[in-house]
């Protein structure tokens, strides 16, 4: 399959946390085969890959960056009212990679999916400093304290739109792939609240994305990831390659 198949394609990046490394190995099938993006957009980890792809950094070094990855490289304590920890180092990490650039100044035109804790409204950012919006995009609510953004307070967008296919088509997009890290899994009878917390938190989520994605024109990659926890970096390279072997099935 080659990109000539695919018209206006915008390409969707959804959300996982640690499970995020799968993008990259869905982006390099992808790639192999010519099927490039003309749009793209990310929530969450999905916002930090697809700021990445929108700027110009190539496979090789998006697998080099997201396998040196670790959660200390990201997060920093900063106790507050309104958080315990903050996603500064991740800003920070954009900042030293691509500068004080705007998301409107990408190659490929980029959205970023966040949420508006006031108010609980999605809010697309469209425009405006990349490094602080893939902060807000990938701002854990209750973890990371929200980022300040023109009177609103902002954290991640998994709340609204955890595939966000809806700016690839504001954005002009007629075919769309979607890149679901999380629906694709199997639950487990929980031992524990805690388990029963998580299986709530994920059955709520991946009914969402089920309703957000039913479109003819979306075209769905979803890797199984059941057996890898979201907040543990060192699985990193199996990943990479659970989401590339994924699109290579799915591309087939």
């Amino acid at each position: 399959m080659k990109d000539t198949e695919f018209e206006k394609l915008g390409i969707a990046l959804g959300g996982g946390a640690a499970l995020g490394a799968a993008h990259v190995g869905v982006l390099k099938a992808l790639f192999e085969q010519g099927v490039k993006p003309e749009f793209i957009s990310g929530t969450s980890i999905g916002a930090f890959v697809a700021a990445h792809v929108a700027f110009g950094t190539s496979i090789d070094d998006l697998e080099k960056i997201a396998t040196d990855l670790d959660w200390l490289d990201i997060t920093g304590l900063k106790l507050s009212k309104l958080g315990i920890l903050s996603n500064e180092r991740l800003g920070q990490s954009v900042l030293d990679q691509f500068g004080k650039v705007d998301i409107q100044d990408a190659d490929i035109p980029l959205s970023m999916i966040s949420t508006d804790i006031s108010t609980g409204e999605k809010v697309v950012l469209n425009e405006g400093p990349l490094y602080k919006a893939v902060m807000a995009s990938t701002c854990l609510p209750g973890v990371f304290t929200p980022v300040e953004w023109d009177n609103m307070l902002l954290v991640d967008g998994v709340l609204c739109e955890n595939v966000p296919v809806s700016p690839l088509r504001e954005m002009g997009a007629k075919d769309i792939i979607a890149v679901d890290l999380t629906t694709n899994r199997e639950y487990k009878r929980p031992d524990d609240i805690v388990d029963v917390l998580v299986n709530t938190f994920d059955i709520g989520l991946n009914n969402m994305i089920k309703q957000q994605i039913s479109d003819d024109n979306i075209f769905m990659i979803q890797p199984k990831l059941s057996a890898y926890n979201k907040a543990d970096t060192s699985q990193t390279e199996k990943l990479i390659e659970e989401g590339y072997e994924a699109a290579k099935k799915a591309l087939a």
